[in-house]
C-alpha cells in the first residue's frame, strides 16, 4: 500500500516569533533543531524508499536531522508565497486586518502579490501525483504546514478553514489502499502535538 509521510519543518526562527514566512528562507530555531532530531526514530520506523524535500531551508534542514541529508529537492513542495504579508506579525495581521487573515486562513483571500488557495492546492497536487505515481512505496515529503494543509485538501477535500494549523516537527500520514486517500495520522509528535501552532 501506498503511504505518503508528511513532515511539517522543525520550528523556524521567524515560526518562534510568529511571524508569516511563506517562501522566505528562514533557518531553523535551536528548538526546530531539537524538535525534528525528536522526530527521527519515529519517521524511521517507517523505511521511507524515497524522500523528498521542498527547497527552503527550514525543510532541507529537517530532512537531514531526519537522516535524509541527501532527499530530492522539490520546488512543488514550496510553501504558499504570501506577498505582500511576507514577515509580517500574525498577531497585527489579526488585529489590523482580521477579515482578510480569517479568509486566508480558509483559503478564500491573498494578499497582494500572494499565491491564491487554488493555484497553490493545484501546485502541491502536482507534487502529491508524482509521489502517488512513484515506485516506491513509502514517499516522506519534509514540507511546510500550508503543503500539508494542501495536499490533505487536495486529497481528501479537507477544506483549509476545517484544519488546524500543523505543528512544527510534526508527522501526517496519507494512506492510499486503492484510488482512494484515507488520512492516518495528522500532526502527530513524540509528546503532545502542538494545537495553536503559528501559520
Amino acid at each position: 500500500m501506498k503511504r505518503i509521510l508528511l513532515v511539517r519543518h522543525g520550528e523556524s526562527e521567524w515560526n518562534a516569533v510568529r511571524r508569516l514566512q511563506g517562501q522566505a528562507d528562514i533557518g531553523l530555531s535551536a528548538r526546530g533543531e531539537e524538535q525534528a532530531r525528536a522526530l527521527a526514530p519515529m519517521v524511521a520506523t517507517y523505511r521511507p524508499d524515497l524522500v523528498l524535500t521542498s527547497d527552503l531551508t527550514r525543510a532541507a534542514t529537517t530532512a537531514a536531522l531526519l537522516g535524509h541529508p541527501d532527499a530530492v529537492r522539490e520546488p512543488l513542495l514550496r510553501e504558499q508565497n504570501v506577498g505582500a504579508w511576507t514577515g509580517m506579525e500574525i498577531a497585527h495581521l489579526m488585529y489590523k486586518t482580521p477579515e482578510a487573515y480569517k479568509g486566508w486562513r480558509a483559503g478564500m483571500f491573498a494578499p497582494e502579490n500572494g499565491e491564491i488557495w487554488a493555484n497553490f492546492r493545484t501546485r502541491v497536487g502536482r507534487a502529491l501525483t508524482r509521489a502517488i505515481e512513484a515506485d516506491e512505496r513509502t514517499v516522506l515529503m519534509v514540507c511546510h504546514g500550508g503543503v500539508i494543509r494542501a495536499a490533505l485538501d487536495e486529497a481528501l477535500g479537507l477544506a483549509p478553514s476545517r484544519i488546524i494549523p500543523v505543528g512544527p516537527g510534526s508527522l501526517t500520514i496519507l494512506a492510499f489502499p486503492r484510488d482512494e486517500a484515507r488520512l492516518e495520522v495528522f500532526n502527530a509528535t513524540t509528546s503532545a502535538p502542538i494545537l495553536d501552532a503559528p501559520d
